[in-house]
């Protein structure tokens, strides 16, 4: 008990320092929301990777799609590597830092409005981000309460309000600079701690081999040894939770804000190799942990059914004091970094793109600062609110806001960095489309999993999108060659030292 206190004092002594080291970086509101655009790749890559994996990823997504698909589970870290992270950094990138730049945009909704020259989407996609970041927010806490009782035998609502606290602190203070530097500490104990129990895990079954044999002999209906098998027992529906939890980070406000702030070209490059090399380590290895959900004790809710979010804490119960200690403060980090850059991104969205165009035209730079940091404070009271009294579907809600929120924006977004005839009219269906289908099937079940429909959302959002353009008037053409310009420019440098040519 002493080990595991003295890490956790030492890791929130870490993070209120940086938060206090960084508030002269947050003077103003493009250091507050964006860290002034010069953010190197090593703190960018990290706060991507960060804000992508919470104690939801670790807890509950790993426990769940472990306990279903078994070690084939690990097909998820591995799309969460190259589509959610490497694709998504060589699509979104460079175009994204470039054009946001050039549009002088500093959230997603401010990119649609002006990209679409309509304040009406801009008012929308912030109302969007608004209501959907928040349960999404609430869903983060979720992890933590069953380590913590595991961990420390405390009501986990101790552990929630002091990581809210804590939190609040030092992104209030130091705004994205401080989240940016304390993700980098966070996700360096997030990859040493992930390596450390999954180690310790397989030693505990007798090694990577007789575990292996262990898991093939759990029965299932679909074939002996499918719980060890390439694809597992239901390859379709892994292929949906591949797709939301990959392809949703191409239209999560918060994950795609890192582009924004990112300092250069050659940034970008170092960072997509960090970031990508993050997630297969991370990623890969939270679910490859949760493959072995199926030997590792299962617990029944109060339903009958089979409680997801204690099967991982069920796996590490058995570990060292010191390995529990890092797992505590490992999915700490993980929870941390998530929270804070989700709060900034509400907060500053709801700020800059919802109360100052429509009820505080005039707001100066010192206005909107406070306003931001109230509204932080703000977020976080109500997230803490709904995790301390979650609503039955809290186990679904990263899900359901992942959906709505990648099934509204991703389209929109994606097809607006590359292609000039994107309409009004085709982001406004794409955003009735995303919300539509997720917030319909919440109530009316038409598709059984909420990860398959905020997949399907998403999807269907890149298919409707083109079509509504095709058929729906343009945009001013002098208006949207002069937004992407800025893609066209040419940077003349003096010429040090020519090859000689080739004599004959």
């Amino acid at each position: 008990m002493v080990i595991k206190i003295i890490l956790l004092l030492v890791f929130f002594s870490v993070m209120l320092g940086i938060g206090f080291y960084s508030r002269k970086h947050a003077t103003n509101v493009n250091g507050f929301v964006l860290g002034g655009r010069s953010v190197g790749p090593w703190l960018t890559a990290f706060a991507y990777g960060t804000s992508y994996f919470s104690a939801v990823v670790f807890v509950g997504y790993a426990g769940q799609f472990g306990y279903k698909y078994g070690l084939a589970s690990t097909w998820i870290g591995i799309g969460n590597a190259i589509l959610g992270s490497l694709l998504a950094w060589v699509v979104l990138g460079r175009r994204t830092r470039i054009m946001t730049k050039h549009l002088h945009s500093m959230t997603m909704p401010d990119f649609f409005g002006k990209r679409y020259n309509s304040k009406t989407l801009r008012v929308a996609a912030s109302m969007i981000a608004f209501i959907f970041l928040i349960p999404y927010t609430a869903s983060v806490y979720n992890g933590l309460s069953y380590l913590f009782g595991m961990a420390f035998d405390v009501d986990f609502r101790v552990c929630v309000i002091v990581m809210a606290v804590l939190t609040g602190i030092y992104v209030i203070v130091g705004g994205y600079m401080a989240t940016a530097l304390n993700d980098l500490v966070q996700g360096i104990i997030m990859l040493f701690g992930i390596v450390a129990v999954i180690g310790a895990v397989l030693s505990g079954h007798g090694g990577f081999i007789a575990t292996i044999k262990e898991l093939a002999a759990v029965p299932s209906d679909v074939m002996p040894g499918a719980y060890a098998s390439f694809f597992g027992p239901d390859p379709l529906n892994l292929l949906g939770v591949v797709i939301l939890t990959s392809l949703g980070t191409w239209g999560l406000p918060q994950m795609i804000q890192k582009f924004y702030a990112i300092k250069d070209e050659k940034s970008v490059h170092t960072g997509t190799i960090i970031s990508t090399l993050f997630a297969v380590v991370v990623a890969g290895g939270c679910y490859f942990l949760g493959g072995f959900s199926q030997i590792s004790g299962v617990e029944s809710a109060a339903d009958g059914t089979v409680a997801y979010d204690t099967i991982i804490p069920t796996m590490l119960s058995s570990l060292p004091d010191i390995l529990i200690g890092i797992v505590i403060v490992l999915v700490l980090s993980a929870s941390m970094s998530t929270l804070s850059s989700l709060v900034l991104t509400s907060s500053s969205t709801l700020t800059l793109d919802f109360i100052k165009p429509l009820f505080v035209k005039n707001m100066d730079e010192k206005k909107q600062l406070i306003w931001m940091r109230v509204l932080l404070a703000f977020f976080i009271v109500i997230s803490v609110v709904i995790a301390l009294d979650p609503p039955a579907f809290i186990a679904q809600l990263m899900g359901i806001s992942w959906g709505a929120l990648a099934g509204a924006f991703l389209a929109p977004f994606l097809y607006g960095l590359y292609w000039k005839g994107v309409t009004k009219a085709a982001v406004w269906a794409s955003f009735i489309c995303g919300v539509g289908i997720t917030v319909s099937n919440m109530f009316l079940k038409y598709i059984a999993s909420p990860i398959n429909a905020g997949a399907i959302a998403m999807i269907a959002g890149l298919i409707i999108l083109p079509i509504v353009s095709l058929l729906s008037p343009k945009l001013d053409k002098k208006e949207v060659d002069d937004i992407f310009s800025c893609m066209d420019e040419k940077v003349m440098v003096e010429k040090k030292m020519a090859l000689p040519e080739e004599e004959e």
